[in-house]
Formats: C-alpha cells, structure tokens, sequence
C-alpha cells in the first residue's frame, strides 16, 4: 500500500512525498526539538532530579527512623519484660515474707494466749487458796465455838477460859482431821 502512495504521488508530477516531509520542516522540527531538549536537560530534568533525590532521602530518613523506632520499641519490650519478671519475683518474695511473718505473729499470739492462760489459773488458782484459807479460819472459829457450846453442854461447867477452849477446840479439829484422814484412806 505504501508503494500504491508512492506511486500516485508521482504521477501528479509532483515530487513531493506525503509520507516524507520536507527539508525545511525536519529543519525546523530538529531546531525547536534541540531547543526543547536543551531546555528539560538544563532545568527540568535537574528539578526533578533534585525532587526524587529529597524524596529518596526522605524516605531514607523515615525507613532509618522506623528502623530506631522498632530498635528502640523492641528494647523497651525487652526492659518492661525484664521488669514485670523482677515484679513477680519480688511479689513472691514478698508473699512469702507475709506468710512467714504471719506465722510468727500466730505464734507469737498463741504463746502469749498460752501465757495468760497460765498467768490467769495461776491468780485463779491463788485466789481460790486464799478463800479456802479465809473459810478454813472462819469456819474453825464457828466449829470452835459450836465445839465449847457443846463441850460445855456435856461438862457441864462453862468453858470461858480461852486457852481451855482453844486446847478444846484444837483437840476437837485435829480428831476430825484424823477422821477425814482415816475415811479418805479406806476409800
């Protein structure tokens, strides 16, 4: 088909080609092409070689920047991690100081418990020895004086002597201590 064009070109006696420009238009074309050229090469292409250069060096920047980020995140892991172990060894200790000091304080209240406990029967105990003193001599007055009434009464002669009516009474007790004494041993 191209050869077809050729050859109608031709025979209209013209010798200009349609498909081939002229001279003077690749003249022209190549000079405002150059100038183009020249242009871009000069301005254009710097600017945005120096724009993808910042852009490149940003990026740089913000990928070394994440990369610290990441080192400094990943150490602070590693910090907080070392210091929730160290937190859980330390509550053990801890828990385990309580029980223990638990333990003394339960034993420490149990000997006191223990120790009050014999303070009190002790006073107890005092106190019950000392009333038993005080009937045993109110109640040798009152037998002493039952025992001269009826010493009297089977005497009869009034015992008002008192070192006779203490011997009598003395007499009296002791024959009755004897008594108890000798029942208790039977038993």
């Amino acid at each position: 088909m191209l050869h077809a064009v050729l050859s109608a070109a031709t025979e209209g006696g013209e010798t200009h080609s349609p498909v081939i420009p002229e001279v003077y238009d690749i003249l022209w074309s190549s000079v405002c092409f150059v100038i183009i050229l020249v242009f871009f090469w000069k301005y254009a292409l710097p600017r945005v070689q120096k724009l993808l250069d910042e852009r490149a060096e940003a990026i740089e920047g913000n990928i070394a920047k994440a990369d610290e980020a990441q080192r400094k995140a990943e150490a602070a892991l590693e910090e907080y991690t070392a210091q929730l172990a160290d937190a859980r060894t330390e509550a053990g200790r801890i828990r385990e100081a309580a029980r223990e000091d638990g333990k003394k304080i339960v034993a420490e209240a149990k000997e006191q418990a223990t120790s009050e406990a014999a303070r009190v029967t002790a006073s107890a105990q005092a106190q019950i020895e000392a009333e038993r003193q005080s009937a045993l001599v109110s109640l040798r007055s009152e037998v002493g004086t039952i025992a001269i009434d009826l010493a009297s009464g089977v005497v009869g002669e009034t015992l008002t002597d008192d070192a006779k009516a203490k011997a009598v009474v003395d007499r009296f007790l002791a024959d009755l201590e004897a008594s108890e004494v000798t029942a208790g041993g039977k038993k």
